[in-house]
């Protein structure tokens, strides 16, 4: 089993920046690629950003460009860098990680098998 904890969410004001962590702790070495994922109040989670193991990444259309997403497989921790901060982004963000192995960075919760219990970005305007 592999245990993720997020941390670092908040309240900001429009274009704020935030850096969310997650830790992962457990058997680490069955994590392949790890995302990010965020669920507005009466909307499905949608994925935000993910990473592989080599550091390929996947960014949603709506974060590109404003969000960073990156890991450190040593300390097995993963990072958001988020900037340009926008009401919309306002979401529980969670910490995810799959523990198959596939080409590329998937982006539908299905293909994640860990998640983490999630950390509230508030933005206001």
């Amino acid at each position: 089993q592999v245990q993720l904890v997020e941390s670092g969410g908040g309240l900001v004001q429009a274009g704020d920046s935030l850096r969310l962590s997650c830790a992962a702790s457990g058997r680490t070495d069955r994590m392949y690629t790890m995302a990010w994922f965020r669920q507005a109040p009466g909307k499905e989670r949608e994925f935000a950003a993910g990473i592989s193991r080599s550091g390929s990444t996947n960014l949603a259309e709506s974060v590109e460009g404003r969000f960073t997403i990156s890991r450190d497989n040593a300390k097995n921790e993963l990072f958001l860098q988020m900037n340009s901060l926008k009401p919309e982004d306002t979401a529980v963000y969670f910490c995810a990680a799959s523990s198959v192995f596939r080409g590329g960075v998937a982006d539908t919760p299905a293909t994640y098998t860990y998640w983490g219990q999630g950390t509230q970005v508030t933005v206001s305007s």
